[in-house]
């Protein structure tokens, strides 16, 4: 048994976005193919066809679930299914056919994916990790070292694993980078596992050099994507001040349910989020 850990981000451009957020959603490796499954059925069920074949690439959180698409979704009284899907595949296919019904049908379709797609998560047992960094928050002057959203992100998927009968192993798959990107961070990430104490012990439970994919093509990025987006915009952990959007309560909650939890023989619980305040890393020890 494994687990794969598929992790995205949301708010780097540092501007827009309340939150930094690194977000991982964890899938046990035989039922990774199965979720993945049931996420394509969702889009052809709730849009009538693919994410990929209306947009040509992949669906966006910020674009599924920014502030337009509840705007437009709350112009009208919810629609039946049959014809939401019928309305907002028409849209779909030609963008310029535009109507209140048919802007409306798709806002709300674009809001159940969403919903139904952590929801299904939930039932395949899948597992969110996240760090969340303010945007104010100081960051590393060295480009070597790892920063600590992706130090402590690695350290709560491990004390995931530790907690599992048999000590599975856990991959790490990212989004994929530009070349220069990706070789940067694999050069940080190996350089934690190898030269950091934390590092070399988390090393026996996490493989240490991620797999970069297409996130086009990736289904679960894209899920990763929405966790993201949902925590930067909506979730609140104690300290976090900046203000939430309310009417991603329901999604919220979802990624609440969906959070690792785990409580030490000692008592004191572990959880998958955390809020950092410093993005400077810890000197090599």
């Amino acid at each position: 048994m494994s687990w794969t850990l598929f992790i995205d981000e949301s708010g780097q451009d540092q501007r827009h976005s309340p939150y930094e957020v690194l977000a991982g959603i964890a899938i046990e490796d035989r039922r990774v193919w199965p979720l993945i499954r049931d996420l394509s059925d969702a889009q052809q069920h709730i849009f009538g066809m693919r994410l990929f074949e209306a947009y040509g690439r992949e669906a966006k959180a910020q674009k599924l679930l920014d502030r337009k698409t509840f705007k437009h979704a709350a112009q009208l009284d919810a629609f039946e299914h049959a014809e939401r899907t019928q309305l907002a595949r028409e849209l779909l296919i030609d963008g310029t056919a535009v109507t209140r019904n048919r802007l409306t049908a798709l806002g709300q379709a674009k809001i159940e994916y969403c919903r139904f797609s952590l929801d299904l998560a939930r039932r395949h047992g899948a597992r969110v990790f996240a760090t969340i960094v303010p945007r104010e928050a100081p960051r590393p002057d060295r480009s070597d070292a790892l920063r600590k959203d992706y130090a402590f992100l690695f350290e709560r998927f491990y004390y995931f694993l530790n907690g599992l009968p048999g000590d599975p192993m856990g991959y790490m798959v990212f989004d994929e980078l530009d070349r220069s990107a990706a070789h940067i961070l694999l050069g940080q990430v190996s350089s934690y596992f190898v030269n950091t104490r934390n590092g070399r012990s988390r090393s026996r439970l996490i493989i240490p050099e991620p797999f970069f994919v297409h996130s086009d093509l990736t289904t679960l990025i894209q899920t990763a994507d929405i966790v993201a987006y949902v925590i930067s915009w909506g979730l609140r952990l104690r300290r976090m001040t900046a203000p939430a959007r309310e009417e991603l309560r329901p999604l919220v909650d979802l990624v609440h349910r969906l959070q690792f939890k785990r409580e030490t023989e000692g008592g004191d619980r572990i959880y998958g989020m955390k809020l950092i305040n410093d993005l400077r890393p810890r000197p090599l020890a």
